[in-house]
């Protein structure tokens, strides 16, 4: 059974950092596509961040990019989001998506992943 689980989300002032985590279990390849997503009360969700952990080039959202760093612990089966200088827009609950394929350049569409967390919130105060 593929299980992600997120944790890592909070309350933080405009201008803080948080660190998200997922923990894949479960897979039965190692190596597989990883994305963070993110969607606001309203709002219809939006990719933050994708990559293979198998290695290759990172996608960012425009919003996000020069703040936000994906990054991955191979050992602990682990992907990490890096959040720095945070903004009130940046409010939402953050999920962590996975699947061993993917449409080439799809790493932001949500459409294209199987498995998902249970989300981590994240609240930025202004």
């Amino acid at each position: 059974q593929v299980q992600l689980v997120e944790s890592g989300g909070g309350s933080v002032q405009a201008g803080g950092s948080l660190r998200l985590s997922c923990a894949a279990f479960g897979y039965t390849y190692p190596n597989k596509w990883m994305g963070w997503f993110r969607q606001a009360p309203g709002k219809e969700r939006e990719g933050v961040a994708g990559f293979y952990t198998g290695g290759g080039s990172i996608k960012y959202a425009d919003s996000v990019k020069g703040r936000f760093t994906i990054s991955q612990d191979n050992a602990k089966n682990t992907v990490y989001l890096q959040m720095n200088s945070l903004k009130p827009e940046d409010t939402a609950m953050y999920y962590c998506a996975a699947d061993y394929r993917l449409r080439a350049g799809a790493e932001l569409d949500s459409q294209q992943y199987n498995y998902w967390g249970q989300g981590t919130q994240v609240t930025v105060s202004s």
